[in-house]
């Protein structure tokens, strides 16, 4: 579905090196070159410790690279202000703004009309599950529904590139399930562009078009799979079912855990 598309976020030879000064350089990322297509969800799996954060800080342009270059809609990604969101493991709500003030952030800090910004909040906290909890505090929800929050603050600006740095790993199965399906179908709808980093590869294979497989640190594509069914298929469980997600999770499992150590 997604071949021939235009991408709209370029790695091309991309490399992160701490200390790079020191007399004990580590590199962290290796020569990555990947693209992410409009419209498509893209997973990054690896072995623990690989680089996937340092990727992921990368590509969000929150730390230099020391080598290649990172792009969205041909613009260098440290320039690309507003271009890319981000969604992490912890929601990082402010506990004392409600729900409706904690989606606004974003908007507000970019200078948005009030009125404008609580628009904005309204329709996607009535539009994705949370009407009547507008003016409820994070304490007083469900991890899944905090998770949902933070995702509407990030639609709210429209980015161009949403990254999802393993925003369902802190929850219980059952919730970790919905919410997959929750936020698949909530991207398809908004039309984004998503890059996800997840330890999980039934995770990966159940919410991407495609899967890059990373070797151990420092971090290179090691493969690329395209998912059979293109992403199209939103329920989570209804594609373990399928009789190529075996195939795959166990051909992905063996690349990982024959990475070198």
């Amino acid at each position: 579905m997604m071949s021939g598309q235009e991408a709209v976020l370029s790695a091309n030879a991309a490399r992160v090196v701490y200390n790079e000064d020191s007399d004990a350089p580590v590199e962290a990322v290796r020569s990555i070159t990947l693209d992410l297509r409009r419209g498509e969800i893209l997973a990054l799996v690896g072995p623990s410790g690989c680089g996937k954060t340092t990727l992921f800080n990368a590509i969000a342009g929150l730390i230099p690279l020391q080598g290649g270059t990172v792009e969205v809609g041909g613009t260098q990604v440290e320039k690309a202000n507003g271009h890319v969101g981000y969604m992490l493991q912890k929601d990082l709500l402010l506990p004392w703004r409600t729900v409706i003030e904690n989606v606004t952030l974003g908007l507000e800090i970019r200078g948005r009309h009030k009125a404008e910004a609580r628009r904005i909040a309204l329709d996607l906290i009535r539009r994705y599950g949370l009407a009547g909890f507008e003016n409820s505090k994070p304490s007083g929800l469900s991890g899944g529904m905090r998770q949902r929050v933070a995702l509407m603050r990030t639609l709210a600006f429209e980015p161009e590139v949403i990254l999802l740095d393993e925003p369902f790993s802190a929850l219980d199965f059952q919730t970790r399930i919905l919410l997959q399906a929750d936020v698949k179908r909530i991207i398809r709808e908004q039309e984004k562009s998503v890059i996800l980093i997840t330890h999980d590869i039934g995770e990966a294979i159940s919410m991407a078009n495609r899967i890059v497989v990373l070797t151990n640190r420092p971090a290179t594509v090691k493969t690329i799979h395209e998912v059979p069914w293109g992403g199209e298929e939103t329920d989570p469980l209804t594609i373990r079912d399928l009789p190529d997600y075996q195939h795959m999770f166990s051909a992905i499992w063996q690349e990982l855990e024959l990475a070198p150590h």
